[in-house]
């Protein structure tokens, strides 16, 4: 049996908030930690919060100034290559969305021009006979 799914909006009882950001925190560095030791990679976090005076690091507050160095010393084109905010997330999106929109259109160009076609062999196409490029494109199918 699956999960509940889970509404995303401000919990207004503070322990049940606090005790929440507790098991979200703990299972995001679990999860940090697993994709540093799986992959092999550098990461660190540093998560602020309203109930504790210093932010927690991870791994340590020496590894997270490394992996933070180590990111500053990369050049500026590295560095944002993977880096998007929301505008370009939106503009990768309508790209995407357009490019299969064109592709659907092209594909219902097609049908139509097949079920013209059809419909012209069983005699029951009322093809406009004077439009030359509909003649063109039955010509072709």
């Amino acid at each position: 049996m699956g999960r509940k799914a889970t509404v995303y909006e401000f919990i207004s009882n503070e322990y049940a908030r606090k005790a929440t950001l507790k098991k979200r925190k703990a299972g995001l560095l679990k999860k940090l930690s697993e994709l540093t030791t799986l992959c092999g990679v550098a990461a660190c976090a540093i998560i602020f919060s309203s109930y504790d005076a210093q932010p927690d690091v991870w791994p340590s507050k020496a590894e997270a100034c490394q992996v933070l160095k180590k990111f500053k010393s990369s050049p500026a084109q590295q560095r944002g290559k993977n880096m998007m905010d929301q505008t370009v997330l939106l503009k990768r999106s309508i790209l995407q969305l357009n490019g299969r929109l064109e592709k659907r259109k092209k594909k219902n160009r097609e049908l139509e021009k097949e079920l013209a076609l059809a419909e012209t062999m069983t005699g029951e196409n009322n093809c406009d006979w004077n439009n030359l490029e509909q003649l063109k494109e039955l010509d072709y199918q």
